[in-house]
């Protein structure tokens, strides 16, 4: 399903962005050293920019899969294979053999071309010894050993852009070879397999050179006595067009590809062009960083018109029943591990994504904005806010329940709880994060339990949220007692008494009476009014031990009560019975 969907990816493509994507045979590919030539074969002049090896994207004929032996690509290859020029700690000998290899490979081309002809003339009298003293390349040239390919001086294209070269190649690449015809898994048609597919590259974590969905390098992964790509038969046409999509949908700078921890994610519609397909990055993703001079509302705007956009996706509209794919990738050794892979429609993911924001939704201070991307809500997670501290597979589960509208994996109610004790506060996120996985548990068990609310419940009177509270009360009670104050009892007691209430009450029931005493009469007699009605709703026996979901709705009445301190009088009585 996943390569019919790619395959299908590229022909949509080709229809609606010719020339977008590389035809069958060819793939595109940064060249930084151009080496223009006069018809006859001399240089007329050399184009470099080996800056960290990138140069403008040509297309090109499809590369070699190399391995340790020497196999040339036709008409661009590195310095080495191309020129003849070997890198410092380079061997002549395999050098040579390179060298040789990619003149014959050109030779094998029986084309009338005056750029081909060029080509063959310029290598037949090529002196490697003089072209190496040139000061046309750049200083770490050699070193660098950068692709590179050939042009004539007139034209605009390279020559193996050139019309008459790329028909030819793409005969050859129709071909194939002699083998006998499989049924191809994507198709359904019969085609000659690929046995070894195209790289997938730009999977963050994989080899750089790229890795692969579909491998068989090992005998002990093969059947009947099968080669690699022959156990799963899949087109060589097939290959190239599930690969190309890959690599431009991973591209660097795609619109259409989100890191989400170690899970490289890919996504898009059927159709393409899609409101919904614009705005999925921006609330999958972190936003963009801006400078100073920027509008530093900018990226608030974008998430929010984003959102709005998938609320708009929940009404009935033409491009409701169209296909919204979603696909996981994560690197695995040489190859590449599908983290998940999700196909739904455009009103059942905007529905999706559009219920998950309204479960995160929690009271917060002014200076925050609701609209939190899924990286920024999981880094509060991580030691020193990095998402690199993430647990591998967290992200995409996280962003599977996201999709399939299913409760969150319990790791993340974990991890929440155990960030709030080390930094001995709830954060906003965390709050959010905790809300949200509380409700889903409600209402996917069909619990008669009541809904967390977004602002301070004072119906609530489960005991863990009203000791929560609590605890908030006397925390402001300390600080309007002792004015700048560096630590409050929250720094000193939060751990405790979240898991273990028992073992801290008395402590702090004593704490307050101290602090109490030292406020105005007015401010001590609300102060006290307040205590006596969260006390009012706790039990007369606390519970020794509070459990991961006990401590959660701790840190929510906690959270809550906080909130509403800073809340206007008139705004906290409305908001308190939301």
């Amino acid at each position: 399903m996943i390569l019919q969907a790619l395959n299908e990816y590229y022909e949509r493509m080709q229809d609606a962005h010719p020339g977008e994507l590389a035809e069958f045979g060819f793939e595109r590919k940064a060249i930084p050293v151009i080496i223009e030539l006069t018809e006859t074969g001399e240089i007329h002049q050399i184009r470099t920019n080996t800056d960290n090896n990138t140069g403008t994207i040509y297309v090109v004929p499809k590369a070699i899969k190399k391995t340790s032996g020497v196999a040339a690509n036709l008409l661009w290859d590195n310095a080495e294979y191309a020129l003849g020029l070997m890198r410092e700690d380079g061997k002549p000998e395999r050098v040579a053999k390179q060298h040789q290899a990619f003149i014959d490979r050109i030779n094998q081309i029986d084309l009338e071309d005056i750029g081909v002809q060029a080509v063959k003339l310029f290598l037949g009298k090529l002196d490697c010894q003089v072209l190496r003293k040139r000061t046309d390349f750049d200083v770490d040239f050699f070193q660098k050993n950068p692709n590179v390919s050939f042009k004539i001086n007139k034209d605009k294209q390279l020559v193996c852009e050139r019309k008459p070269v790329r028909e030819a190649i793409k005969l050859i690449s129709e071909s194939g070879s002699s083998d006998a015809r499989q049924t191809c898994l994507v198709t359904g048609q019969k085609m000659v397999s690929e046995r070894l597919h195209p790289p997938i590259k730009g999977v963050w974590g994989a080899q750089s050179s790229g890795a692969n969905i579909v491998s068989f390098n090992l005998e002990a992964f093969t059947s009947f006595k099968k080669k690699q790509g022959e156990n799963s038969p899949i087109g060589s046409e097939s290959a190239f067009r599930y690969t190309e999509s890959l690599n431009y949908l991973l591209r660097k700078g795609s619109p259409q590809r989100i890191q989400l921890g170690d899970t490289s994610t890919v996504f898009w519609s059927e159709k393409g062009d899609t409101e919904i397909e614009n705005a999925f990055a921006q609330v999958m993703s972190l936003p963009e960083k801006t400078s100073k001079k920027d509008d530093p509302n900018k990226n608030v705007r974008k998430v929010k018109s984003a959102l709005e956009a998938f609320r708009r996706g929940s009404r009935v509209s033409e491009e409701d029943n169209q296909r919204f794919y979603v696909l996981g990738l994560a690197p695995n050794a040489s190859r590449i591990s599908v983290r998940f892979w999700k196909v739904s429609t455009i009103r059942e993911i905007s529905n999706n994504i559009r219920q998950h924001y309204e479960d995160i939704c929690i009271a917060h201070p002014p200076q925050e904005v609701p609209e939190i991307p899924l990286p920024r809500l999981l880094s509060h997670l991580c030691l020193e806010y990095k998402l690199s501290n993430l647990p591998p597979n967290l992200s995409g589960e996280v962003a599977r329940s996201i999709m399939d509208n299913q409760p969150y994996p319990y790791t993340l109610l974990a991890a929440a709880v155990r960030r709030n004790k080390a930094e001995q506060r709830v954060s906003f996120p965390r709050a959010a994060i905790i809300k949200a996985f509380l409700n889903r548990q409600i209402r996917q068990s069909q619990s008669s339990l009541t809904e967390l609310t977004m602002a301070l419940d004072l119906n609530n009177t489960d005991t863990s949220y009203v000791l929560g509270r609590w605890f908030a009360a006397l925390e402001k009670i300390q600080e309007e007692s002792h004015p700048g104050l560096n630590a409050t009892i929250k720094d000193r007691y939060y751990g405790a008494i979240s898991s273990s209430p028992v073992n801290v009450f008395s402590i702090l029931d004593r704490l307050k009476n101290h602090h109490l005493a030292k406020l105005e009469k007015s401010h001590r007699v609300n102060k006290e009014k307040l205590l006596g009605e969260i006390v009012g709703k706790l039990p007369s026996r606390l519970p020794s031990q509070f459990s991961l979901p006990e401590q959660s709705s701790f840190a929510i009445g906690y959270y809550h009560q906080r909130q509403d301190f800073f809340i206007p009088k008139k705004q906290s009585g409305d908001q308190s019975s939301s």
